[in-house]
């Protein structure tokens, strides 16, 4: 058993002993306890409860309400907590509601009376969001760190896939239909710059996260002379808040984030649509490698795209993750209210599913077999070439929606068995030989020359675009 599920039997650790037992006659019930205990998931904040623990202790020191004996007791007990929570020795008692209950306990265990004053002139309420405030400026780095990883292979096989005359290209779609032949390159770094603005999204909420709420105590803040602007310093926040009732209750924070990691989750998911049709037979257009896919329990002959599969489905778990926590927020008065408890269980959720699926997904693509031929005659269609024909008639004069309606007589007699298309294109007079030529394999791709399109030159400048870019998320990171 690990030591963690193994609980204290001495006087400290009876679960009367709660942070609030001196109002109460008596013990909570053990159906309370079972209801609103979070320690299952808010454990995780240890590292965090320890953090703010130690700034808060040395506020009350720089504000003289701790001796610096005091003070460097606390702390001490505070090293020895953080060496237990490291090691895994740390042994949580039956009485600890959550984190910052352990982590109280523990201390005064190990000081004794200066660490009863370690709750000196500051709430769970204040305590808790700090906490997760610091958990959020640490982690969402960390997940934007995994899509670049993505990006950079993505960046990769597109650069594998090139620009040149050898270049890979295959069918781009509207409505699942085939529309026009691309470059494998532009394809794969539309996803890339899609996670650009996952990471620019990312950063951009940790702009709100960057504020200690430290001090704002359960509501209204404290008649000792805290310095909140001080904790804020020592936490490594660039301010500290404007109003305690908001600094206990914004949760604005976690919605930000949890949309920006549903947006990841639903890039992802675009991704996964996309690698299931393409290593189907039907496609046939990439083959998994086997360390990536799997197999059927009933049918041999079965590999399964279900790191892609599940990445569209868990897309749906994270949007309820945003989902469940903006319903809770919707209806809640000023200030802190327990609801707020499940804050943590959904941000803890999506972050944990958005990263293993941005590292699954890298794998999946990085070590994935492309099969040109087969991309390239599914974009070698006759039709695939008809917006090209009517564009060679406008270059001749001929106004676009006329030389829309001829080709698409063309294309419609064509598939009526009038005869193949390049024919049919070969003896029209206002489109002959020259235009017949457009419709010859390979031709179609080449013809893309708008900046941000899919053809050789536009994609060529758009590696080295998406090359710098790059960079520039990273440096953004660290």
């Amino acid at each position: 058993m690990n030591q963690n599920d193994k609980h204290h039997d001495d006087t400290h650790n009876d679960v009367s002993k709660t942070l609030w037992h001196g109002r109460f006659a008596g013990g909570p019930a053990d159906e309370l306890m079972a209801y609103t205990v979070s320690l299952p998931f808010d454990r995780r904040l240890w590292r965090d409860d320890i953090a703010c623990s130690r700034a808060h202790v040395a506020g009350l020191a720089h504000v003289g309400i701790l001796t610096v004996d005091e003070r460097d007791a606390v702390l001490a007990a505070l090293d020895v907590v953080e060496a237990e929570m490291s090691a895994d020795t740390f042994v949580f008692a039956a009485g600890d509601e959550d984190i910052h209950t352990a982590v109280e306990r523990r201390v005064t265990e190990i000081c004794g009376p200066p660490g009863a004053k370690l709750h000196t002139g500051r709430s769970r309420n204040d305590q808790s969001v700090t906490g997760l405030r610091l958990w959020c400026k640490r982690e969402v780095p960390l997940v934007a760190a995994r899509i670049v990883a993505l990006q950079e292979v993505l960046l990769d096989r597109a650069r594998e896939a090139g620009v040149g005359n050898d270049a890979v290209y295959l069918p781009g779609y509207t409505h699942v239909q085939r529309a026009q032949p691309v470059l494998l390159a532009h394809h794969l770094l539309a996803h890339g710059w899609a996670f650009g603005r996952d990471i620019e999204r990312l950063l951009d909420a940790l702009e709100r996260v960057d504020v200690s709420p430290l001090g704002a105590g359960a509501l209204a803040g404290s008649s000792l002379p805290l310095d909140p602007e001080f904790t804020a310093r020592e936490l490594g926040f660039a301010r500290a808040f404007d109003n305690s009732l908001d600094a206990v209750s914004d949760r604005d924070f976690v919605a930000e984030i949890l949309f920006a990691l549903s947006m990841v989750a639903v890039h992802l998911s675009r991704i996964g649509e996309e690698w299931v049709l393409w290593t189907s037979d039907e496609f046939g257009f990439a083959v998994l490698d086997d360390a990536y896919a799997t197999g059927s329990s009933m049918l041999p002959q079965k590999k399964n795209a279900d790191i892609a599969e599940l990445a569209r489905g868990k897309a749906g778990r994270v949007i309820g993750d945003l989902t469940g926590l903006l319903t809770t927020l919707k209806g809640l008065p000023l200030a802190y209210n327990r609801d707020l408890q499940e804050d943590k269980e959904p941000l803890f959720d999506a972050m944990d599913q958005v990263s293993l699926a941005l590292s699954a997904l890298a794998g999946m693509i990085a070590t994935a077999r492309f099969v040109p031929e087969r991309m390239r005659t599914a974009a070698d269609a006759p039709t695939m070439a008809a917006t090209d024909l009517a564009e060679f008639l406008v270059r001749a004069g001929t106004p676009f929606r006329d030389a829309h309606a001829i080709v698409g007589a063309l294309v419609r007699r064509s598939l009526a068995g009038e005869g193949a298309l390049v024919d049919l294109v070969r003896a029209e007079p206002r489109l002959g030989d020259d235009a017949a030529a457009l419709v010859a394999p390979g031709v179609g791709v080449r013809m893309r020359t708008t900046p941000g399109g899919a053809g050789p030159r536009p994609v060529a400048l758009q590696i080295e675009g998406f090359a710098s870019a790059l960079q520039q998320w990273k440096q953004a990171i660290s």
